[in-house]
């Protein structure tokens, strides 16, 4: 049985420091990435980034199946090759800034080339919750996380619905305060 791992909470200095590579097919990713897709499903996630569980690597899981099924896929130094589209605004949460929703602008269509965990590469494209996943993941890998992903203005919202829902005791994967 892997051990549990905690999700890292912002203000965690560690969320904005930028990720270093993998070795691509490197095996020791493998225990990794069941440690985080099991931490995503913990807190009903639908994506995680290594910064989340403190592991400062290129690193990315995401599932947004809507089955019931776990289809997890790993990410190995996940990079934006293309984004389209007019920016749409949705409301975003995320595991490491609990307790809100906070409306993120961004392109609706992404294309990604990674690597998998044997050190294949591939791309993956997708629009909807897909492609507002795979920029999500990949903003944490270079220290962004929601609140530098939004509007100036939101970001006060956000940052003081953020205080209120922490002293509420807010846990990874409550979204329950949105930020308008």
């Amino acid at each position: 049985m892997l051990p549990v791992v905690s999700i890292v909470i912002a203000p965690d200095p560690l969320l904005r420091q930028v990720c270093e590579p993998c070795t691509p097919g490197d095996h020791s990713l493998k225990k990794l990435a069941k440690q985080m897709a099991r931490a995503m499903y913990n807190n009903n996630g639908c994506g995680i980034a290594a910064p989340q569980v403190g592991v400062t690597k290129r690193l990315v899981v995401i599932d947004v199946d809507d089955s019931n099924e776990q289809n997890p896929i790993v990410l190995v130094n996940p990079e934006i090759m293309e984004l389209k589209g007019e920016p749409e605004t949705q409301g975003e949460g995320c595991l490491s800034c609990p307790g809100i929703t906070v409306p993120v602008s961004r392109k609706p269509w992404a294309r990604v080339r990674y690597y998998d965990l044997n050190g294949e590469m591939w791309e993956i494209e997708g629009d909807g919750l897909l492609g507002r996943c795979l920029q999500h993941e990949i903003d944490h890998l270079n220290g962004r996380t929601l609140f530098e992903s939004c509007d100036p203005l939101t970001r006060i919202r956000a940052l003081e619905a953020y205080d209120e829902a922490r002293k509420k005791g807010a846990k990874p994967g409550d979204t329950s305060i949105e930020v308008d």
